[in-house]
């Protein structure tokens, strides 16, 4: 699930998705009121809208590696404090 909470936030449930805008943005929160779905909040801005694109685009290139580190970046905090 991908949409924007209001202008100013974009959240998503989208474990890849989150992981490859983390590269670029800082997640500004992580909405766990549902026990089985995170969400992964991100300020919305013009730019973020444009990386969002391209990744559904599939025209980012990003180092495997680089994105694995990020996604156990990730994946700690998200699992942190449960």
């Amino acid at each position: 699930m991908t949409q924007q909470l209001n202008e100013h936030y974009y959240q998503t449930s989208d474990l890849s998705l989150s992981t490859t805008i983390s590269l670029f943005f800082p997640i500004e929160d992580i909405d766990r009121s549902n026990p089985r779905k995170a969400v992964f909040i991100f300020r919305n801005t013009k730019e973020l809208q444009e990386l969002v694109e391209k990744y559904y685009r599939n025209e980012l290139k990003i180092s495997p590696q680089t994105y694995f580190n990020q996604l156990r970046v990730v994946k700690a905090r998200l699992y942190a404090n449960e």
